[in-house]
C-alpha cells in the first residue's frame, strides 16, 4: 500500500507548493503508472483553484512526470523499458563524466558537503522513509554535479533529476537495494575524496548499471 500523504498546501507560494506536494505523491507511488488525475479531486485535496493546479500541472508537464492529452486530461505515464533504458543511457553519460571532473576540482568545503549528504542518505536508507531515500540520494548527486565543473552538463541533468528520481523511488522500493546503493554511492564518494578520476567513474558506472537493473526488476514485478 502507498504511504499516506497530507497533500493540503502549505503557505509558501501556491503553486511551487502544489507542485512539490504532487511530485512528492507521484514519487510515492499514491498515482499509478497509466492513472488518469481528476483535477476536481485535487483541488479538494489540495485545497486550491482550479487554475492553481493547471499551472503546476504544466509545471510536473515539463519535468515528463504527467502528460497532458487534450480531450482526456493530466495523467501519470506508463515508461516502456526502452524509454527508461534511453534515460538511463544518458543519466549514465552525464553523471559518469560528473563525477570524474568532480574529483579533479571539488573543494574541501565542499567535499564535506558531499560526505554529509551520504551521511543523510545512509540515515535515510536505514529507515522506511521512502522519500527520504529518494530526496537525500538526489542532494548527493546535486553536489557532485554541481562541482563538476560544467554548468551546462549540470543543466542537462537537472532536466533528468525528476525522472532519475521517479525510478529511484521504485528501485527503491526493492528489498536491499538502499542498502546497496549505499554501498555504492559511499564508493563514489571514496573515490572523489582521494582525488582518483578513474576510480570516480569506474564507481559511477557501476551504481548506474546496478540502478537500471534494480529498476528493471522492479517493473517486472509490478512495484
Amino acid at each position: 500500500m502507498p504511504p499516506d500523504l497530507n497533500l493540503r498546501v502549505l503557505p509558501r507560494t501556491v503553486q511551487e507548493e502544489t507542485v512539490r506536494k504532487l511530485r512528492l505523491a507521484i514519487f510515492s507511488g499514491v498515482f499509478e503508472p497509466g492513472s488518469r488525475l481528476i483535477e476536481s479531486q485535487l483541488c479538494v485535496q489540495l485545497g486550491i483553484s482550479r487554475p492553481s493546479l493547471r499551472e503546476a500541472l504544466r509545471s510536473l508537464a515539463a519535468e515528463r512526470l504527467i502528460d497532458i492529452v487534450p480531450n482526456r486530461g493530466p495523467s501519470i505515464p506508463t515508461l516502456t523499458w526502452e524509454e527508461v533504458t534511453a534515460i538511463y543511457e544518458v543519466r549514465e553519460l552525464l553523471e559518469v563524466e560528473a563525477a570524474g571532473r568532480c574529483s579533479q576540482r571539488i573543494s574541501g568545503e565542499q567535499l564535506l558537503a558531499l560526505k554529509e549528504a551520504l551521511l543523510a542518505f545512509e540515515k535515510a536508507a536505514s529507515s522506511e522513509d521512502s522519500l527520504a531515500r529518494v530526496t537525500t540520494a538526489a542532494d548527493f548527486y546535486s553536489v557532485i554535479l554541481a562541482n563538476c565543473g560544467n554548468p551546462i552538463l549540470e543543466e542537462i541533468h537537472r532536466g533528468l533529476v525528476a525522472r532519475i528520481s521517479l525510478f529511484r523511488s521504485r528501485s527503491m522500493s526493492l528489498e536491499g537495494r538502499a542498502v546497496s546503493s549505499l554501498a555504492e554511492m559511499k564508493e563514489i564518494y571514496d573515490a572523489i575524496a582521494a582525488g582518483d578520476e578513474k576510480a570516480a567513474r569506474k564507481a559511477a558506472g557501476k551504481h548506474i548499471l546496478e540502478a537500471m537493473a534494480a529498476t528493471k526488476r522492479s517493473m517486472d514485478s509490478g512495484s
